[in-house]
């Protein structure tokens, strides 16, 4: 994922002097990709096949075909070559790729081995096509951009909410751009920034992108680095990291080799500690597969049992559940799903289907009880002075709920004309006694990527090792205006869970900061409402 290996197929077969000729399977591209390998066959020629997770049943065909093949290798020119690009699918032919020579194409790891990677498969040519002060700075800035967007993945929903699948297509196309409208600038001009930053942005890169704060992000990166200061000898991405301009590949790999293997998280825009949330998402994902590849029957020593285990735990939870709760018996069929989880301290998928996601068993049972005392106080003893986003199925329609009380209380206000704003207050849960005049209390918010300054009510930087900080409680209330907010304020998303997708977005609520709400965005700051 990230990486296309086409361009460096093509680049081998021009050297080797090979027709090397592609075909990107789907729907009844199987003809010609027939037609084609048969022609190859004769001729010696290379054949690519891209995309082939999406033509299978002609994977079986080819695999049956080589099998011929190989008890008539007389049939074979000698200079025939089948190269197959896939994505990882479940279906497709195991004894094609034992046949195989297996090749993992990657993005590489670090921003030096990501530029050494795209000046390495640069020919010369493309590197002398302009006379232009502008086009090497250029070409280096979007190699340079094309290396962040990539290694910003492994930081998890710091990085993307979505992990994209950006490729050399992508820096290719927005090369190529530049050049053309290089190429259409009359003598004297400067460069049209604000078409470069769109179509790099919002076209090359930004064709991939489906999530409006990774939008958002994007825009930012190019907002920020493609400017006039580019061609300033001062201008730096991050310190050390300066814009390189040679004549010659070679002076650029050199350069490069004198990088450090390893870059700060703050060369992607983010804070130090970024670092550890990679670390820690590496050792989840390791422990999750030692985890999953256990042995699942009972050993034969003295110990507790698997299944009395289970017991106990389950047990012990029915005999916290509130009252009023009507506990089901679970069906065969889930029964063997959910004696795995609940003995690996896991939710049964069967529970997921109707609550919540939580990252162990512990969490999410503690998370019931507590919902179940926010709505039993809320039923019985009247409405809450603050009220805990987290305890909430609905968040959204809690906050519209807001909306239509705070409009149906003025006269002549209507509801598509008001919209939801927010004050940070410098007061902890503990100390909130009444509920606000007007609007919501809300408490139990988490600052993801960024710190909280509790005197001068603002964002700060996060404090070193801490990777998340609770928030004061917000007071949140409805205005008759939809009129944008204040540029000065950070437009910061709430979610649910530390998992940052359309569905666990909640709302956004605008922060005060003395840096650029800019500095904020390449830091991937948000709220969270869980951070379990």
């Amino acid at each position: 994922m990230g990486s296309d290996p086409t361009p460096s197929i093509e680049t081998t077969a021009k050297r080797m002097e090979c027709i090397c000729s592609s075909i990107s399977m789907g729907q009844g591209q199987e003809i010609h990709a027939r037609k084609l390998v048969d022609k190859a066959l004769r001729e010696g020629m290379w054949v690519l096949l891209q995309n082939c997770h999406l033509g299978l049943e002609y994977m079986v065909e080819i695999m049956e075909q080589f099998s011929e093949l190989e008890k008539d290798p007389e049939k074979v020119h000698n200079d025939f070559r089948l190269w197959i690009t896939t994505e990882v699918h479940p279906k497709f032919p195991i004894t094609l790729l034992q046949m195989s020579i297996k090749y993992t194409c990657e993005p590489p790891s670090g921003v030096k081995a990501g530029l050494i990677r795209t000046y390495d498969s640069m020919s010369q040519d493309f590197l002398d096509y302009s006379d232009s002060p502008y086009y090497l700075p250029l070409i280096y800035t979007i190699s340079f951009l094309h290396t962040v967007v990539q290694e910003r993945r492994k930081f998890g929903p710091l990085g993307w909410n979505i992990p994209y699948e950006f490729n050399s297509s992508d820096w290719l196309a927005s090369c190529l751009f530049v050049r053309n409208h290089l190429d259409g600038l009359e003598p004297g001009r400067n460069v049209s920034w604000t078409t470069v930053r769109y179509m790099v942005s919002e076209v090359q890169y930004g064709g991939r992108v489906t999530d409006d704060y990774d939008t958002r992000l994007l825009i930012t990166f190019c907002r920020v680095w493609f400017s006039d200061a580019l061609f300033t000898g001062e201008f730096q991405f991050f310190k050390g990291y300066r814009i390189l301009k040679f004549k010659n590949i070679p002076e650029y790999l050199d350069e490069f080799e004198k990088m450090k293997t390893v870059d700060p998280p703050q060369v992607y825009g983010l804070h130090s500690n970024a670092d550890i949330t990679y670390q820690r998402n590496m050792t989840d994902e390791l422990l999750d597969t030692i985890l999953s590849i256990q042995p699942k029957e009972s050993g034969g020593g003295s110990g507790e049992t698997r299944e009395a285990s289970v017991y106990r735990q389950s047990k012990e939870m029915l005999d916290k559940v509130p009252p009023n709760f009507d506990p089901h018996e679970v069906r065969e069929k889930a029964l063997r799903d959910s004696l795995d989880s609940i003995y690996d301290a896991k939710v049964p998928k069967i529970w997921l289907r109707s609550s919540w996601s939580s990252s162990t068993l512990g969490f999410w049972f503690t998370e019931f009880l507590e919902r179940n005392i926010q709505f039993s106080t809320w039923c019985f003893e009247g409405r809450p002075s603050s009220f805990w986003m987290t305890g909430f199925f609905n968040p959204q329609g809690f906050l519209t709920a807001m909306r239509q009380e705070v409009t149906r209380a003025h006269k002549g206000w209507a509801l598509d004309m008001v919209s939801l704003h927010n004050e940070v207050t410098k007061l902890p849960y503990e100390e909130i006694k009444m509920p606000p005049p007007e609007g919501v209390y809300v408490h139990g918010l988490f600052l993801d990527g960024a710190g909280w300054d509790r005197r001068n009510s603002r964002l700060a930087e996060s404090t070193l090792k801490v990777l998340y900080t609770a928030m004061p409680v917000v007071h949140v209330y409805a205005i008759n205006s939809t009129a944008p907010k204040d540029p000065k304020l950070y437009q910061c998303p709430v979610y649910k869970k530390p998992c940052r997708t359309g569905l666990t977005f909640i709302t956004p609520l605008w922060l005060p900061t003395n840096k650029n709400p800019d500095h904020w965005i390449l830091r991937g700051v948000a709220m969270l409402c869980d951070i379990k």
